[in-house]
């Protein structure tokens, strides 16, 4: 490689790097946690739900209640199971009967408790874990902004690993094995950060690229629509698969008798080990009523294996279906693929754990890389304004970034102590708490002291996260071990050693100067 080309590309990766740092650590660190969304909502909850995929639900029962609270003739109701808990979302379209009340010509959404059929608004099911995982694509800034910034984040991401690698290609075996804790200062950010780099760069790669395609893909999408379209978006997405078919409303009451539940059984006995995530409902109470029934099989099963069964229920007959045994479209696996490799959720917990790992080590190559810049900076020949300009500009990216550990295990007590801990109180906390931390690290003008009581305190605050629990609900963990509560038991136990590595790392940390 020239040495014009080699210097365009390295300062390129500088650049990009250095402006997308704090943001990027931001989405990592939140979407390291998030892997673990689902557990966080039920340890929050002290609910243990089956971990499972599969709706558990009385359909029969529930649409009587439903049906008792919101008059649901007329109306699509459908049913959809995002994550693993024991809250399932109800979606009510306005119903079509022309002559109902102005109040059934409303769209409702909220969720429904399988167990009790207790319905909750989206604000009061708000939870720690929800937040942290709508925090790693910026989803508290206005929509679509936040969104957009996640998505060009990971798009600059993206370019960042793609110059690394290009820049570090001719050294990039023998750089991986090379590690000078002992050396200069800079030689051991520049060792780590591209040893760890390295150990990351899959992960990297593909969350780069999956996390700008689910950011940006309503820019992509929209030139597709005006060119190959001609605006019409709701084509486009019955292409794509995303729309649910339509049926007319006859506006005739449904005179045949009819079980839901025995629509799921039905179905389920059909396809063994097939988890029902949505059941959409069309033309309730209606000579025209139709149930789309859609799932997958378990992923220990087949990793790509979604499926559906389309029934009319005046008939009693299948219509058409579409099995998880089968071959599927490109369309259709590249979809599912998209989200599954994400989310990381088809492996179980060795898998998310794995992933966590990986995240929190993208995070120490985000630090690593950022103190590279400062050192290579912090030279005699630098002018001195530059050198205070580098050295505030790290100083504020250290205490935003590093400040994000003691304050996520503060949260964790606080949702717990504030039970039931509403949205409003998890913003304020979280938030507020962050911005006075990052504040008085700024205003301490040691990296070192933010590196290091940020660690501590962090692991201090997490060690103390099992304890308030047990104290605060009774659900210690040697208890929910004993119960089988797996979410319960994982969340105590998860802090534990995680706190215990950050403290030994913590009380190994020494100030070394360049």
């Amino acid at each position: 490689m020239k040495n014009r080309i080699y210097n365009i590309l390295f300062h390129t990766h500088t650049i990009s790097g250095i402006i997308i740092s704090a943001a990027l650590y931001v989405i990592f660190f939140a979407g390291s946690f998030s892997f673990f969304r689902d557990d966080i909502v039920n340890w929050e909850r002290n609910d243990a739900p089956p971990v499972s995929d599969h709706i558990f639900l009385d359909y029969d029962k529930t649409l009587d209640s439903l049906n008792s609270a919101h008059n649901l003739n007329g109306r699509d109701v459908e049913f959809t199971k995002y994550y693993i808990e024991n809250r399932v979302s109800v979606n009510l379209s306005p119903t079509k009967d022309t002559l109902a009340e102005d109040d059934l010509k409303t769209n409702k959404f909220f969720y429904i408790d399988a167990d009790n059929l207790k319905e909750h608004t989206y604000a009061d099911s708000y939870s720690l874990g929800e937040f942290l995982y709508r925090l790693h694509f910026f989803a508290q800034i206005k929509y679509p902004f936040g969104y957009y910034l996640s998505g060009f984040v990971a798009f600059f991401f993206l370019f960042a690993i793609v110059t690394g690698v290009l820049v570090h290609w001719k050294k990039i075996v023998s750089n991986f094995y090379t590690f000078r804790p002992l050396a200069k200062l800079k030689t051991m950010w520049t060792d780590a950060h591209t040893g760890l780099g390295m150990i990351g760069l899959p992960f990297q790669f593909v969350y780069a690229v999956t996390g700008a395609f689910f950011m940006l893909k309503a820019l992509l999408i929209a030139p597709m629509v005006l060119t190959l379209y001609n605006g019409d978006d709701a084509k486009f997405y019955d292409d794509l698969g995303y729309s649910h078919p339509h049926f007319e409303y006859a506006n005739k009451p449904l005179s045949t008798s009819y079980s839901i539940n025995s629509y799921i059984e039905k179905t389920k006995a059909e396809w063994e080990n097939f988890n029902v995530t949505q059941i959409h409902i069309f033309n309730y109470n209606d000579e025209n009523m139709h149930l789309l029934i859609e799932g997958h099989l378990d992923y220990q099963d087949k990793f790509n294996a979604t499926g559906e069964a389309l029934y009319n229920i005046k008939n009693k007959t299948l219509i058409e279906s579409k099995s998880p045994f089968e071959t599927k479209t490109y369309l259709d696996g590249v979809k599912n693929v998209m989200y599954r490799i994400h989310y990381g959720d088809y492996g179980g917990y060795i898998l998310r754990l794995i992933s966590f790992i990986l995240g929190i080590i993208s995070c120490f190559v985000i630090i690593s890389g950022v103190m590279i810049w400062l050192v290579a900076r912090n030279k005699k020949n630098i002018p001195e304004k530059k050198r205070k300009f580098n050295e505030i500009l790290v100083r504020i990216y250290l205490a935003i970034c590093l400040s994000m550990y003691p304050i996520t295990a503060a949260s964790f007590i606080a949702v717990k102590v504030a039970k039931p801990a509403s949205m409003s109180f998890i913003y304020n906390f979280y938030f507020i708490g962050w911005l006075i931390l990052t504040l008085l690290f700024i205003l301490k003008k040691d990296n070192y002291f933010t590196n290091k009581i940020c660690l501590l305190s962090g692991s201090i605050i997490g060690l103390l996260i099992p304890f308030a629990n047990g104290f605060i609900t009774g659900n210690w963990f040697w208890k929910t071990y004993s119960n089988g509560d797996v979410q319960l038991f994982f969340i105590d136990v998860f802090w534990i050693v995680l706190s215990l590595i950050t403290l030994w790392v913590s009380l190994k940390i020494k100030r070394k100067t360049v």
